[in-house]
C-alpha cells in the first residue's frame, strides 16, 4: 500500500552545487522527523523509482545478496580505556606488534537469522587488518598482539546475520575487536537513472542510511542541507517491493549564506516494518548506503 505525505517544496537555487562542492561538513539533529507541521509528500519521481525496481531482475539479485546493515567493526567491550585510545581508533592509528594467520580457509559463510545461508570469498587476516589500521601519525595508538578467526552478529538487507570475523587482540582490553572477514555482493545493476538536476527537480541524493529501527518500522537517514534554510525533510513511498526515500532542503532562504555543507539525521516512520523490502533514494534510484558519523561505511556503497 502507498503511503503519501504533504510538504511545500522550494526552489533549488544554488544549494545544490554548494552542497555538493563544499569540503567541510557539521553533522546536527538527532533523528528529527521533519522540520514542518506535516510530513513530506512523496513524488512522481519516488513512484517511478519504485516501478522500476518492484520485480525487476536487480530487486531478485539484491534479496539473493550480502549487504550489510550494521557497523563491519565492532569494538571491544568497554571500549574505550581513555580519550588517547578513542582517538586512536577514530585515526586508524594501529601499530601491530604480533604476528596474523597467514592462512586461513578460502570462503566463508554468511548464515541469516531467518534461514538460508550464502559462501562468499574470506577476507584474510592481514587485508582485514588493512581496513581498519589506515593511520599513519605518531600521535596515540592502539596496539594489536595477534587475530583469530571467529564469527560476529550483523544486520543486513535481509535481515540479521552471523558472519566470520577477525578477532583482533588489543593490548589493554580483556575481548577483541571484531572485524568483518566478507566483502558484500556486487550491488545490482540499477533499474533506472539518476534524477537529472533542472530548476524544477527539488531533489537531493540522500548522504547515508544511519539505523533501521529493531522492529523495522522506522528508519533514520542523514541528509544533507545548507546554512540558509530550515533544514532537509526526507518523504517516504512504501509498496510492497520497496520504501522509496526522496529527500529535499526546505524553507530557503535569500541573501548571502555560507558556502559549508551540514548533515541532518532524519528518521522516518513506516506503516510496517521494512522487512526485505529495498529502501532506495528516490534521487540516485539506488540502494540507500549505510554509513556512519565518521565517513562512508567499509560495508557497500
Amino acid at each position: 500500500m502507498d503511503t503519501t505525505r504533504t510538504t511545500p517544496r522550494t526552489p533549488h537555487l544554488l544549494i545544490t552545487l554548494t552542497l555538493l562542492t563544499t569540503a567541510a561538513a557539521a553533522l546536527t539533529g538527532c533523528g528529527d522527523k521533519w522540520p514542518g507541521s506535516s510530513p513530506p509528500e512523496s513524488g512522481p519521481r519516488a513512484r517511478q523509482v519504485a516501478e522500476a525496481w518492484d520485480g525487476s531482475q536487480a530487486a531478485e539479485v539484491w534479496r539473493k545478496g550480502y549487504y550489510p546493515m550494521g557497523e563491519s567493526v565492532q569494538l571491544p567491550d568497554g571500549a574505550f580505556r581513555n580519550e588517547d585510545d578513542k582517538l586512536a581508533y577514530m585515526t586508524q592509528n594501529f601499530v601491530l606488534r604480533g604476528k596474523l594467520p597467514a592462512t586461513s580457509p578460502k570462503d566463508g559463510k554468511v548464515e541469516w537469522k531467518s534461514g538460508g545461508s550464502l559462501t562468499l570469498p574470506l577476507t584474510g587476516a592481514q587485508a582485514a587488518y588493512e581496513t581498519v589500521a589506515r593511520g599513519g601519525s605518531d600521535g596515540p595508538h592502539l596496539t594489536v598482539t595477534g587475530a583469530k578467526l571467529g564469527e560476529m552478529a550483523l544486520a543486513t538487507s535481509r535481515g540479521p546475520a552471523t558472519v566470520p570475523a577477525w578477532m583482533f587482540t588489543l593490548d589493554g582490553y580483556d575481548t577483541p575487536l571484531k572485524q568483518v572477514a566478507l566483502s558484500p555482493s556486487k550491488l545490482p545493476k540499477p533499474p533506472i537513472k539518476p534524477a537529472r538536476e533542472t530548476p524544477t527537480n527539488h531533489l537531493m541524493p540522500l548522504d547515508r542510511l544511519a539505523e533501521v529501527a529493531d522492529d523495522g518500522r522506522s528508519v533514520t537517514v542523514v541528509a544533507n542541507h545548507g546554512s540558509c534554510d530550515d533544514g532537509p525533510a526526507v518523504a517516504v513511498l512504501e509498496t510492497d517491493g520497496s520504501v522509496v526515500l526522496s529527500a529535499s532542503v526546505v524553507g530557503t532562504k535569500d541573501g548571502p549564506c555560507t558556502s559549508d555543507l551540514r548533515a541532518k539525521k532524519v528518521t522516518v516512520e513506516l506503516d510496517r516494518p521494512l522487512a526485505d523490502r529495498i529502501l532506495l533514494d528516490a534521487f540516485t534510484g539506488r540502494p540507500v548506503p549505510y554509513g556512519h558519523s565518521e565517513g562512508p561505511s567499509p560495508s557497500w556503497s
